[in-house]
């Protein structure tokens, strides 16, 4: 099977947006030193960002879903180059919170049109692998480009880490003018109709799952460094070859994900991997102690991680069939909150002096509350139509 060019631009904007979203972990020591402020304060940074796509997904989407897919992408693209490039110049920490935010804004919207641009250039029964697709520049980010940019930015400067992430953009925005196809747009939407989905129960639990059970995940993820470093006996120097182990493991499960998914149904690909994460996740719990075991669960949580993309982004849009954008966009405002959730439950254990295996306990329970809404969903709504879709 050859590869479609026609992904290949949604794929380049995905490794801008998951370079610039992930790779200031690594560098908030340099930012707060950089910056004159504490690294705690440095990570708010993050929390800019993460703010910026909650609100952007839906705001951005509403007020372009009446024009061409394209031209959106485009808008969305130069927004995000020019507010990561202005990232490098930024003086102080007060601009830098400013700039973050509105880098973040782009994000969502971006991912919610090309959910749809995506599922619409694989065509019926490839909807899920085409996504999943456009996902791999998100996990090609955290395979190659986040470890290489935070070595960058450890030995040159950090503002060097915004310009790399400026300059993907603008190879994106290249890429997307030349190879993306032109689509219709829906010139009679509206954002009040846009919104409509947001009053049936179906869109709410695809939304939970996505808030919890993907919340399970970054209990392990943002504890990782401690967790490797302290329980398993791994060298702090030795985390990059950790993280790149991990983010191999995100490029692999994410297309497996699609690709099961088109096969065997969305709602049962969910439930799978959503099990197949709580025994990850127990097995981090009991068995990190054993450096080459927590190595082989490294791998396979990274795979776990983005294995439910495609097929819970697929859950979304039939849940919303007319008005996929916003949905996906919803999404994405989903992702961040389960990132949120899970880094702040999975720390409770650790105020409390627990080892730093116990977050991944505070992750089976997320995980295993996911598991049970989507076995909810899939008695409810496995042989819904979109047709049938009503507010509940």
């Amino acid at each position: 099977m050859t590869l479609d060019k026609r992904i290949l631009p949604l794929a380049i904007g995905g490794l801008g947006i998951g370079t610039t979203e992930f790779t200031i972990m690594g560098l908030l020591p340099d930012l707060a030193k950089s910056l004159a402020i504490s690294i705690p304060e440095a990570g708010h940074l993050i929390s800019a960002y993460a703010f910026g796509v909650v609100i952007g997904a839906p705001i951005l989407i509403g007020y372009s879903v009446k024009f061409p897919p394209k031209k959106v992408l485009l808008a969305l693209m130069v927004l995000f180059t020019v507010f990561n490039g202005l990232s490098a110049l930024m003086p102080d920490y007060s601009s830098m919170m400013v700039m973050r935010f509105l880098s973040g804004l782009p994000h969502g919207a971006f991912f919610g049109v090309g959910t749809v641009v995506a599922s619409r250039m694989g065509g019926k029964g490839r909807e899920a692998f085409y996504i999943s697709l456009m996902f791999t520049g998100l996990t090609v980010a955290n395979l190659a480009m986040v470890p290489l940019v935070t070595y960058i930015g450890h030995v040159f400067h950090w503002r060097y880490y915004f310009a790399i992430v400026a300059l993907i953009g603008i190879f994106a925005l290249l890429f997307i003018k030349l190879w993306l196809p032109e689509m219709k747009s829906n010139e009679d939407a509206h954002f009040r109709d846009e919104i409509k989905f947001l009053k049936t129960k179906q869109a709410w639990l695809v939304l939970m799952i996505t808030a919890i059970g993907f919340g399970g995940l970054f209990t392990w993820f943002s504890y990782i460094t401690p967790l490797m470093t302290v329980v398993s006996g791994i060298k702090t120097d030795q985390m990059a070859y950790v993280m790149i182990l991990a983010g191999a493991g995100m490029v692999v499960g994410n297309l497996i994900g699609g690709y099961i998914s088109d096969k065997m149904s969305p709602e049962k690909t969910c439930i799978l991997f959503l099990s197949l994460m709580m025994i990850a996740l127990l097995s981090v719990f009991f068995l990190s102690e054993h450096r080459i075991i927590s190595l082989v669960l490294t791998f396979i949580c990274g795979a776990l991680s983005m294995s439910v993309s495609a097929p819970i982004n697929i859950m979304m849009m039939k849940a919303a069939p007319k008005s996929e954008m916003m949905a996906a966009a919803f999404m994405q405002a989903a992702f961040n909150i389960a990132n949120a959730m899970g880094a702040f439950l999975g720390g409770i254990p650790l105020e409390y002096k627990l080892p730093y295996n116990y977050p991944s306990l505070v992750g089976v329970g997320m995980t295993g509350i996911g598991l049970l809404i989507s076995i909810r969903y899939l008695i409810l709504y496995r042989n819904a139509q979109p047709k049938e879709l009503i507010a509940e």
